[in-house]
Order: C-alpha cells, then sequence, then structure tokens
C-alpha cells in the first residue's frame, strides 16, 4: 500500500493513505467501502502500539495498511465511533486477525457485532501506548456517538468526529430534538472547549478546522440540520 507523507486531510477510495507525523503519534487516513468512509490509525512513535478509529471495511486494506513497513504496529485497540453499520463492517475481522480490544460507548454497543472489551463515556481517557486520549460523548447522531481527542502538548488538537461533525455542518439527525442534542452538544462540548486550531477528522471526506466551521454554527442551528 502506497502511503503518503503530505497530508491534506483528503484520501480517494481505492487511493493511498496519507500521513501526518507528530512528535510523539502517527495519523494515517484511509478510505474504505462504498461509503467513503474514513479509517484512521493512530501509532505511538515510543512503542509502536496502534489504535484503529472505526474499521468501518475493507478488512484486507485495513490489513495491508498496517502491514505496509517493515516496523509493523502492534494494533491494541481498535474504537467505534457509533453503532451505524458503515463503520463497523470490519471490526470483527480486524480485531480477531490482530487479537485488539475493541471500544465502544455503552448505548452504542448492543448493535456491533463485537461486544466491547471497554465501554467508554464522556470524559473518559483512552490509551495508544504512551499517549493519552479524551472521549467526547456526542448525542444526537446515534445515543452513543462519540469523539476523540488528542490535545498535541507541542502543537494543536487532533479530533476524530465520526459523523458528529463534518465541514459544513453537523451529522445527520432523525428528530428536532435529536438535532437539538447534537448541535448542543457540539457547541458546548467542542467548539466551546476548543481552540480555533483544532483539526478535525470526520468519519466521511475531507477534514477541517474548528475555526473554519465556527462562522457557521448559527447558521446550522437556524437550519436545522
Amino acid at each position: 500500500m502506497d502511503v503518503l507523507e503530505n497530508y491534506t486531510g483528503h484520501v480517494d477510495p481505492e487511493g493511498p493513505a496519507a500521513r501526518r507525523t507528530l512528535d510523539a503519534l502517527t495519523i494515517t487516513k484511509i478510505s474504505v467501502g462504498p461509503m467513503d468512509n474514513n479509517a484512521y490509525l493512530l501509532v505511538c512513535r515510543s512503542t509502536n502500539e496502534a489504535l484503529l478509529i472505526d474499521a468501518a471495511n475493507d478488512h484486507e486494506r485495513l490489513a495491508d495498511l498496517l502491514a505496509h513497513s517493515p516496523d509493523r504496529p502492534r494494533l491494541r485497540t481498535i474504537v467505534t465511533t457509533h453503532q451505524h453499520a458503515d463503520h463497523w463492517q470490519a471490526l470483527e475481522a480486524t480485531a480477531a486477525a490482530h487479537g485488539a480490544n475493541t471500544a465502544a460507548h455503552e448505548l452504542d454497543a448492543p448493535v456491533l457485532p463485537v461486544a466491547p472489551d471497554v465501554l467508554l463515556d464522556h470524559g473518559d481517557t483512552i490509551n495508544v501506548g504512551e499517549v493519552p486520549l479524551s472521549i467526547i460523548h456526542l448525542r444526537g447522531h446515534t445515543p452513543g456517538s462519540i469523539a476523540v481527542v488528542y490535545d498535541d502538548p507541542n502543537g494543536h488538537p487532533h479530533l476524530f468526529t465520526g459523523d458528529s461533525l463534518f465541514p459544513g455542518g453537523v451529522g445527520k439527525t432523525t428528530s428536532a430534538d435529536n438535532f437539538a442534542s447534537l448541535i448542543n452538544d457540539v457547541e458546548d462540548r467542542l467548539f466551546a472547549v476548543l481552540p480555533d486550531s483544532t483539526w478535525f477528522y470526520p468519519g466521511h471526506g475531507d477534514d477541517s478546522t474548528l475555526g473554519e466551521e465556527r462562522p457557521s454554527l448559527a447558521e446550522w442551528r437556524s437550519r436545522g440540520w
């Protein structure tokens, strides 16, 4: 598998992965499956232990990503951001192949094909090697949707939002109450807490920053989606 080192936040279906190298962590983004789902491989540079966010599809493609270099990382954990099936098609096969623990929020866990080894909730911390990641519960797209944050002490935060936040708006909701819940959590738990420099990585499509999206929050709330 080709892995591009000039990370831009864009990857193509069936195309190469893209890797961003930070002081303590590498972040590799790959598009998998027919719905152009993003999967993110986080590797601790000190321990070579890895955490995968959303084993969404294409088990073979994810396996190729893990094995693309001689210093193959050890996949310890797979985090599923929410219960929708396009985000866990490769979960069972990938977890079994690598002996990885699985993690998800309790409210979405019953739908998943693998019972999570670790139940995550708002404010929890989960580690990839020596690197701590924070969990944010974002209610609305699904009851147990979560985001994952790496607050790089030598840079800016990196936020993995699943389908709760995209460039241009929040994720799809099925009722006015669910939309209100999601937009409130996105404002209160993301935009009110994290700086504009926060780079966020959604479950589909290209990345953005909170600063780029912040001016549109009132418009999103007004339009109701």
